[in-house]
């Protein structure tokens, strides 16, 4: 970072909302009468952040967390009834679909009318109109009402106002899921630019691979406290527990690995093994099983054993489970005796680099069900090129080359 400075600094940040009853007694409330609410939620709490310049922020956390009202009182259309924010230079923000847009008005109209709320004059609109018309790529529907829109055209004429003039610190919450993969992309290309440019970015999303992606650093909201901040591999793995965490499960994190669960089925060891027995470098095509020994003493009716392999970013290469599989395991439970189950790989076809290995007990297609057992990062392994045929890329395809 160039300048240690933030461009946004949040202090103890926290807001409330009260019930007085009657109406009248919380307007003379805020004429200094002592009336004190019947009741009293605190949506957020207590919450301190700073945002250095190009720095990106990932924030996540469950719906109620809490997420768009701290974005909320970050752009001002929330009063704080705790703390402060302090904003150093110009801010554009991306909240609710639809946030700032009058159905009956054109695309063209809207996009002068958000610009004016942004600080634009019109001559300043003017200006750039054509290339927020260009990037936003809805043709005549550029000068149509925008209640004709789907909300996907309502994201791209959205994010092409708030980023045609670079800001300095660029607020997105969730919107970029609702567009097309192509103009994700595109949003992206730009985000990055405005990143490597010295725009700070604060991103609220529930897609792990764009947090990993655009971020150096998340935090994780809960119940309106700030919970965890850390790398975003870290905060994501907590946060995938979290999920999967009911009341008497718990969740342990050390070394890189994050454990989760009741317990009431349990993972005793995950190994990787090739034709010569346990490895942790694999040339690319050769085969592999994964090996996971289980303690199922319990019961359980409908348990499912599942693999994800991630790369070195975080990303998920690969994922199964038995369910997907077809394979029902709740005859194994209720025995004494471990029990072990292997995933055979007959040609590992990733490419060269560094990747993990995530292991889950849960109920059903997801962990999301009933968490029993959850690994993240239970081992890491190397994949390396064959010097026969080398390639990039983070996939080993089988490809011909015919020349007619």
């Amino acid at each position: 970072m160039k300048d240690h400075v933030p461009v946004l600094e949040i202090i103890n940040l926290g807001k409330a909302y009260r019930d007085f009853g009657h109406e009248w007694r919380r307007i003379l409330s805020w004429f200094g009468f002592p009336f004190k609410p019947r009741a009293e939620y605190w949506a957020l709490e207590n919450i301190n952040l700073n945002l250095a310049p190009g720095e990106a922020v990932g924030i996540v956390g469950q719906n109620g967390a809490g997420k768009s009202t701290l974005l909320k009182l970050i752009t001002g259309t929330l009063k704080p009834t705790t703390g402060k924010v302090i904003v150093r230079g110009r801010m554009a923000a991306i909240l609710e679909l639809g946030l700032g847009f009058h159905p009956e008005l054109t695309g063209r109209q809207n996009a002068y009318h958000i610009a004016g709320l942004m600080g634009c004059s019109r001559q300043q609109t003017d200006a750039i109109i054509d290339a927020i018309e260009d990037f936003a790529e809805i043709g005549a529907y550029f000068d149509q009402p925008v209640r004709t829109y789907s909300s996907g055209m309502q994201m791209r004429v959205a994010f092409s106002v708030v980023s045609s003039i670079r800001p300095d610190i660029l607020i997105i919450d969730e919107a970029l899921a609702v567009g097309d993969a192509y103009f994700q992309h595109k949003c992206f290309r730009r985000i990055r630019t405005f990143k490597e440019q010295g725009t700070a970015l604060l991103f609220v999303s529930h897609d792990p691979g764009a947090v990993r992606t655009l971020c150096e650093r998340a935090i994780i909201l809960e119940r309106g406290r700030l919970l965890r901040s850390g790398s975003p591999d870290t905060i994501l793995d907590y946060y995938n527990a979290l999920i999967a965490c009911k009341e008497e499960e718990t969740i342990r994190q050390q070394a890189g690995l994050t454990r989760s669960g009741s317990g009431e089925a349990r993972i005793i060891s995950a190994s990787l093994h090739g034709q010569d027995g346990p490895r942790n470098i694999f040339i690319s095509g050769e085969p592999a099983c994964i090996n996971v020994v289980l303690d199922l003493h319990n019961s359980l009716d409908d348990l499912t054993l599942g693999i994800l392999i991630r790369d070195r970013l975080g990303n998920e290469v690969f994922g199964t489970n038995s369910f997907n599989l077809g394979i029902p395991l709740h005859s194994l439970t209720g025995k004494p005796a471990p029990q072990t189950l292997r995933f055979t790989i007959p040609k590992l076809n990733l490419g060269p680099g560094s990747y993990s290995l995530t292991v889950a007990l849960h109920a059903g297609f997801a962990h999301t069900i009933k968490n029993y057992d959850w690994w993240d990062g239970a081992l890491t392994f190397e994949v390396v090129c064959p010097t026969e045929r080398p390639f990039i890329g983070v996939a080993a395809l089988d490809v011909q080359l015919q020349i007619s």
